[in-house]
Order: C-alpha cells, then sequence, then structure tokens
C-alpha cells in the first residue's frame, strides 16, 4: 500500500499550465522567477501556485523563488515527462493524423510507433514515416512491441472493442477523445477529451457574459 498523500485531480490539471509558462521562461532565458510573477502571467494566486507545488516538495526559497530550470524538470518528473512513452493511434481519419502531426512535429516525447484503422483504402499508407496497419492486428503489436498508451480516435461505438483490445494488448494508458465513456481497469489510466464537453462550457461563458453585460 503506498504511502504517498493522494493528489488532486485539480493539482495534476495545474501542473501542465506551470510547466508550459515555465517553459516560456526558458526560452527568454529567465533564471529565476517568484510566485507573485507566475501568478501575474498564468492568473492563479501565489498562495496557490505555492500550495501546489508545496505538495511535491521544496523547490523554491523565501525571497528568492524558484529557478526556472530546476522547477521546470522538476514538474517534468512530477508529470512523468523524464521518460519517453511508446504510443499507438488507433483512428487515422482527421482527428487522428492531425494528432500524430501534432506528436511528430513538437518531439514532445510521445512516440507514435504504429497507426491502426480499419478502412482498407488507408491500410498500407504511411504517415511521417509510420505505417498505417489494420486494426485486427492490434492487440498483438501492442503486446509486441509493449506500447505504453492508446490514442482512440475513432467512433463511439467502437471506442469501447478498441479499448479492450489496448488493454488485452498490455497498455498503461489509454487517451481517448471518442464521444464516450470507456470502462477499463484500475490499473490502466485512463484520460478522455470530450470535444462536446469543452464546446458546451464555452457556450455557457458566453451566454453568462452577455447577461453580465446586460446587467451592467
Amino acid at each position: 500500500m503506498s504511502n504517498k498523500p493522494k493528489v488532486s485531480n485539480a493539482i495534476i490539471r495545474r501542473l501542465p499550465r506551470y510547466r508550459r509558462y515555465l517553459g516560456h521562461l526558458q526560452a527568454r532565458g529567465v533564471r529565476k522567477v517568484s510566485s507573485n510573477e507566475l501568478s501575474e502571467m498564468i492568473g492563479y494566486t501565489a498562495s496557490q501556485i505555492r500550495q501546489d507545488l508545496n505538495t511535491f516538495g521544496e523547490f523554491g526559497q523565501q525571497g528568492y523563488g524558484y529557478e526556472v530550470d530546476k522547477l521546470y524538470k522538476e514538474i517534468n518528473k512530477i508529470l512523468g515527462l523524464d521518460r519517453e512513452y511508446k504510443t499507438v493511434v488507433v483512428g487515422v481519419g482527421n482527428l487522428g493524423q492531425a494528432i500524430t502531426n501534432y506528436t511528430y512535429y513538437y518531439k514532445i516525447g510521445f512516440n507514435i510507433m504504429g497507426l491502426f484503422d480499419v478502412n482498407p483504402k488507408i491500410i498500407g499508407n504511411w504517415i511521417n514515416d509510420v505505417e498505417v496497419m489494420d486494426c485486427a492486428k492490434l492487440e498483438e503489436y501492442v503486446r509486441n512491441e509493449k506500447i505504453d498508451i492508446g490514442i482512440i480516435c475513432v467512433n463511439r461505438e467502437n471506442a469501447q472493442d478498441v479499448a479492450d483490445k489496448l488493454v488485452a494488448g498490455g497498455v498503461s494508458g489509454i487517451w481517448n477523445f471518442a464521444p464516450i465513456d470507456l470502462v477499463v481497469p484500475d490499473n490502466v489510466a485512463l484520460e478522455s477529451v470530450h470535444l462536446s464537453d469543452s464546446l458546451h462550457a464555452l457556450s455557457f461563458m458566453i451566454k453568462n457574459k452577455a447577461e453580465s453585460a446586460k446587467n451592467q
């Protein structure tokens, strides 16, 4: 049984944002930054930033702030980004190709090893030096190549079947873009991106701002 304290989902969601802004500071050659300066950049309060980071250890010094390079590396370790992941994409339509291109051109440590689809017109094609294979070979390929992450870009009707094959092949995590809530074992990490949910949230914010403007 692990003695590590449970980290809230809210903190986990904020860490990539900290990492992104620290990366911007690195690119500008900035060597140190205070929680107040990060607050002005990111929009979270300085107290919130300090509390989030203190969840994982003491990374800064009072009166000095944080060393940008050191904090960036520490957040990389916390997020598991100090290693590379073998990845496959299932469903090579527009979204699947966009994700494949993104990971290829930005070199973010998620290496696309295999692409899979059921469309015979796509199977056998190559995208960024990776061949599109038949989904019938998915489970075997994932097991043999020791794939870490499966990215699902298929329709909702086929998504659970694809997830089951990825789990059977031994993946550690699934990034799901299908508009369905998947069921996976507890030992498999699952991150679902429901694009419609985000768009509906945007609709709510537009409505709220319009109503606030009317009441001013």
